[in-house]
C-alpha cells in the first residue's frame, strides 16, 4: 500500500519562496506519477501540479503558472513543489496524490492522498 508524507510546510511571506516534498513509500512498482492538490478554508480542494514518472511531462494549474515549479527525484521517490512569488491566496493545506500511471490522470480521483501539510502565507 503507497503511503506519502508531505514536508516542508510553515509560514512564509509575500513575494517569497517555499519548497515542499513529497515522499511516495510503499509501492513496489515504479512509473507512478504525483501530484499536488491544496484546499484553502471554505474552498474546494484545487489541483496545483503534476510531473510524470520520468518528470519531463508537468502540467500546472492556472492560479500558479509560472511561480510553481514541480520536478521529480526519483533516488528518494520524492517530489518538490518550488513556490515562489508567494501570494496571500497560496494558504491552503498542500497535499500530495499517487497515481498508479505514468502520466497523472486529472480526469480520475487519486486513490491515494498524504496527510495534508499546511502553508501560511503573511503579509
Amino acid at each position: 500500500q503507497v503511503h506519502l508524507e508531505e514536508t516542508g510546510g510553515g509560514m512564509v511571506e509575500v513575494g517569497g519562496s517555499l519548497t515542499l516534498s513529497c515522499t511516495a513509500s510503499g509501492y513496489t512498482s515504479t512509473n507512478y506519477a504525483l501530484a499536488w492538490f491544496r484546499q484553502a478554508p471554505g474552498k474546494e480542494r484545487e489541483f496545483v501540479a503534476a510531473a510524470s514518472w520520468t518528470g519531463r511531462n508537468t502540467d500546472y494549474g492556472d492560479s500558479v503558472k509560472g511561480r510553481f515549479t514541480i520536478s521529480r527525484g526519483y533516488a528518494e521517490n520524492r517530489m518538490y513543489l518550488h513556490m515562489s512569488s508567494v501570494k496571500l491566496e497560496d494558504t491552503a493545506v498542500y497535499y500530495c496524490a499517487f497515481d498508479q500511471v505514468p502520466v497523472f490522470r486529472l480526469w480520475v480521483p487519486p486513490g491515494t492522498w498524504g496527510q495534508g501539510i499546511q502553508v501560511t502565507v503573511s503579509s
